[in-house]
């Protein structure tokens, strides 16, 4: 008899678990990069549990970068198989708003008492905003910055923060330089990271956009300088064509001196680096003033859920503000190099936080420079890219030589791909 007690009692607490269980509203959540920010989510999921225990997040495999996560969101809008909340680059959100795939964040928004006092820079919800609405919170926001392996800087004479290089023409006097001490590859610059993201940053370094009057600007005196400041760069460097990991394993294992990428690296980088020290510092100018800009690297949380139940929709809101706000803000800045778009995260969460982990300050002491990422318009944003893609990569490769002429193809090819309306 008391078997049957037992049994009875088991099956019964079975049953309300499994009850319990059926009760949770799931969200299928996506991000990109895995290696940056699986550990980031293993900090938010547990704390987002905590406070929302009838919300289950359902995460699906990661995209392996920008354009891919981009590209998954259009077909799996055609298949009908969308997550409910995504994590996408800054200049790919445009495409997802004009394809009626992003639903509008002002609902939510206007619902929120002091939306505006919970901590979002009006600068950052500018970057998921089209047509006056708010579309994407920003989830992660990234400048290009210098890391500097010093035990290798060493042997150029550079010991300090002080002699780090402030151009990009010491940058090759400082490889010619290590390059006679031995040193096999001086500099890597990632040329290769998503969106041509270093070809704006050299564009907004001269306060030029890649993008103006409604076409590319590569025609433009800055567009030529920074095509030659490339060419000067990765023929001066000898720069091997690194793919972006296998850049950041070379790094990392303490074979390359100089890199120049962005700050969201730093934490893996940190995670993975070998017995040297690592300083960053700010990314260098094309003369001793520095940078006139640079444009906002990282990626926003938008809603993209096809389900019509107000319980899934407004669970997947909370987990979106969650990880854009406070203490998830916080996580990123504590487990990547990116910074949170957030003032709460920043300077009160984090208020110590920099001060103990000045590499990681890098990047906040150039937010002053923050621009635009621009995204490429119409249907063939993402040809676009591949086009300067592949031109960038005719430099590192040594097949392009002549500058003129490959800023002259690069402009028509892009222009070509251009909408016409």
């Amino acid at each position: 008899m008391r078997r049957l007690i037992v049994s009875a009692v088991a099956l019964t607490a079975g049953m309300t678990a499994c009850a319990y269980a059926q009760e949770k509203t799931v969200v299928e959540f996506a991000y990109t990069y895995s290696y940056l920010f699986d550990v980031t989510f293993q900090k938010i999921l547990p704390k987002f549990q905590a406070e929302n225990p009838d919300i289950e997040i359902k995460v699906r495999s990661a995209y392996k970068d920008y354009e891919d996560g981009t590209n998954t969101i259009l077909r799996e809008a055609v298949s009908g198989n969308l997550p409910d909340v995504t994590i996408q680059g800054l200049n790919r959100q445009a495409i997802l708003v004009e394809k009626g795939i992003a639903k509008s964040l002002e609902p939510f928004i206007s619902e929120e008492v002091d939306f505006s006092r919970d901590g979002y820079h009006e600068a950052m919800l500018d970057l998921g905003t089209s047509n006056g609405s708010v579309y994407g919170l920003p989830f992660a926001i990234s400048l290009p910055v210098g890391y500097y392996n010093m035990d290798l800087m060493a042997k150029a004479g550079v010991t300090d923060a002080a002699k780090l290089p402030k151009t990009w023409d010491e940058v090759v006097d400082l490889c010619v330089k290590m390059r006679t001490a031995g040193i096999k590859t001086p500099m890597f610059w990632t040329w290769n990271i998503t969106g041509n993201w270093f070809l704006q940053s050299l564009m907004w370094t001269q306060n030029e956009p890649l993008l103006k009057a409604g076409k590319v600007n590569l025609d433009s005196p800055a567009g030529l300088n920074s095509l030659e400041t490339m060419n000067k760069l990765f023929r001066g460097c000898e720069m091997p064509n690194y793919s972006f990991s296998d850049a950041q394993k070379a790094f990392a294992a303490g074979q390359i001196a100089m890199y120049y990428t962005s700050t969201s690296e730093l934490g893996a980088v940190e995670r993975s680096k070998g017995d040297w020290t690592l300083l960053t510092n700010e990314f260098p100018g094309m003369d001793a003033s520095g940078p006139a800009g640079l444009p906002a690297g990282g990626n926003a949380a938008m809603l993209v859920s096809d389900s019509k139940d107000p319980k899934k929709i407004e669970a997947a809101w909370k987990w979106l503000k969650f990880i854009t706000s406070g203490e998830g803000a916080a996580d990123v800045a504590r487990t990547t190099g990116y910074m949170p778009p957030n003032k709460a995260a920043n300077e009160i969460i984090l208020a110590d936080f920099y001060k103990q982990n000045p590499n990681k300050e890098t990047a906040v002491r150039q937010l002053p420079l923050l621009r635009e990422w621009q995204p490429y318009p119409g249907a063939n944003g993402l040809a676009i890219t591949q086009v300067l893609y592949d031109g960038i990569e005719s430099i590192v490769t040594g097949e392009a030589t002549d500058m003129p002429t490959l800023q002259s193809e690069l402009q028509e090819e892009v222009n070509d791909l251009m909408p016409t309306e």
